[in-house]
């Protein structure tokens, strides 16, 4: 809110005048703080995740491109624009650019290289949708945040079980996931012998 009113006040000062570079010169320094401390987040985290002793660090090979992109325009039969979800997408795209995931992925791979471990980018497609312990589409729906598996009296939360999954990818343990008719179908699969040590 306080950048908001400051832009408001910089655009009423009239251009080259003293007050609108000390504006300028002040919302200069406030990014700066903003970009320190991001940087400060993204190394002591980074840090902290090194000094657990572990080898192997995998993680998502995400398109933060596309992931910020705007929503498509729909229009309807008269040619008048319809809602299609851009002010909800606006908020979103802004927070993935503020947590910076580029960023910090590229310090985790020179400060993990740096203490000897290995990172590893890994394809997440279906990660999140299929059991880790068991060849099944359950998370279907991006609205499922859980699970309860009757057979095996387990909740099964949606973002441990994909992290699982990334783990399986990373290790070349997940299966091999192809569509028919629309519909994503496992062809060959390794899930039988892995699963006891998924549990």
């Amino acid at each position: 809110m306080a950048d908001v009113v400051e832009n408001l006040l910089k655009a009423t000062k009239k251009k080259g005048s003293k007050s609108r570079r000390q504006l300028a010169k002040h919302e200069s320094k406030e990014h700066q703080r903003i970009a320190r401390a991001r940087m400060d987040h993204a190394y002591k985290t980074v840090h902290e995740l090194v000094s657990t002793g572990k080898r192997v660090f995998f993680y998502e090979d995400l398109r933060l491109k596309n992931l910020t992109k705007r929503n498509q325009v729909k229009l309807d039969e008269n040619g008048k624009y319809l809602p299609n979800g851009q002010s909800t997408k606006t908020g979103l795209n802004k927070s993935w650019l503020d947590a910076a995931f580029g960023q910090f992925f590229s310090i985790l791979d020179y400060i993990a290289s740096k203490a000897g471990a290995v990172t590893r980018k890994c394809n997440p497609a279906y990660t999140s949708q299929l059991l880790s312990y068991r060849d099944e589409f359950v998370f279907t729906d991006c609205g499922i945040r859980e699970w309860y598996d009757e057979k095996e009296k387990l909740l099964v939360d949606r973002d441990i079980n994909s992290a699982v999954n990334l783990k399986r990818v990373g290790l070349d343990m997940f299966p091999t996931i192809k569509r028919r008719r629309g519909n994503p179908v496992v062809v060959s699969s390794t899930t039988n012998s892995t699963s006891k040590e998924v549990l």
